[in-house]
């Protein structure tokens, strides 16, 4: 939303979603101070940004509340998108998830509030749970299983996340701007943690099965990471975001069986679709396992107060994920997501 250059915090930067803020972020001018401590992150995905002054790496954790307090001190606004990542991941270590998310939450919370830094706090769809009434709206209830399956520990740390960063704002005047973000995919996004995307482009390129998990019939909605990041970025510092909820996703529905589908089509690939049980999937972890049969999300608060709109489809997130994982497709050569900050400047 602002264009005055500021020094901008990213928790997560390395990440998927974080590395594709942080070339945003320096595009438009600013400083980027990135948090991140490559347990899921990765130096590759900002390398290409080393040479640029205004980004500053920091490999470290949201659990070190020492280091967060000085970071925090030295920049202007702070965006919490570090987090445990991936269904599977949470469902099989659910202790850690939950335990990283919200202590980590806790104390970029806290440094904000010392400081007085406005926050933009990266939610989930996830904390919807089993709610799968059509599209959900901000204000939609949310249902979610027993704590006896783990696969609900990190939409319940999520909560407890929006809880405690809403209760700052509420209390203490804290500027909070709270993201909650669907199903995401794109370029830099790894199959390593479930995510269902670059691992069927993955294997399609590798001419081996397409792993589908469950029946295939459940319906998602992905959005593309630039869609997502396009966004955040018209939420920062938008006088009209302070103290609320947003959610940011897509409304273009699949099933997962017909995103295999347009994976094998696109990459020209003779890859058969496999049917795997959950519990097969995730062992221990997937007894009980559940998944909401649809998950779409309401966007209407985010368009009407920012105008945005998503403007890439599932074919572009395809394609780029192919791209990803070194297929050929019959699309164009994928653009530059951002463009290079040297000519944003110029």
């Amino acid at each position: 939303m602002t264009t005055a250059p500021l020094t901008h915090l990213v928790t997560g930067g390395a990440g998927f979603i974080g590395s594709h803020l942080t070339d945003a972020l320096l595009a438009q001018g600013h400083t980027v101070v990135v948090l991140d401590d490559l347990s899921t992150g990765d130096r590759a995905n900002i390398a290409h940004a080393w040479p640029d002054p205004r980004l500053r790496f920091v490999r470290g954790s949201v659990l070190d509340a020492r280091l967060v307090d000085e970071l925090t001190a030295r920049c202007d606004r702070v965006t919490h998108l570090a987090a445990a990542t991936g269904v599977r991941h949470t469902a099989e270590q659910p202790l850690r998830s939950f335990t990283t998310t919200v202590r980590g939450t806790e104390h970029v919370v806290g440094a904000a509030h010392r400081h007085g830094r406005p926050l933009l706090l990266a939610s989930t769809g996830e904390i919807y749970g089993k709610n799968g009434a059509g599209p959900v709206a901000e204000t939609a209830n949310r249902i979610l299983g027993p704590t006896t399956v783990a696969r609900w520990a990190y939409p319940t740390a999520k909560a407890v996340d929006e809880l405690f960063a809403l209760g700052h704002h509420r209390e203490y005047g804290l500027p909070v701007t709270v993201a909650r973000l669907f199903a995401t995919a794109g370029p830099r996004q790894s199959p390593a943690y479930g995510t269902v995307v670059p691992r069927l482009a993955a294997q399609a390129v590798a001419g081996q099965p397409l792993t589908v998990h469950g029946d295939g019939t459940q319906r998602r909605c992905f959005a593309h990471v630039a869609d997502v990041v396009d966004a955040l970025l018209r939420l920062l510092g938008h006088p009209g975001a302070n103290g609320e909820v947003f959610n940011v996703g897509s409304a273009e529905e699949t099933t997962i069986g017909d995103l295999a589908g347009i994976v094998v089509e696109r990459a020209g690939s003779p890859s058969p679709l496999r049917f795997i049980p959950y519990e097969e999937v995730y062992g221990g972890a997937g007894s009980g396992f559940e998944e909401p049969d649809r998950r779409i999300p309401d966007t209407r608060k985010l368009r009407e107060l920012t105008g945005w709109e998503p403007r890439r489809g599932l074919v572009d997130i395809v394609d780029a994920a192919l791209l990803d994982a070194g297929g050929a497709f019959p699309g164009p050569a994928a653009p530059a997501l951002f463009p290079p900050a040297a000519q944003v400047r110029a």
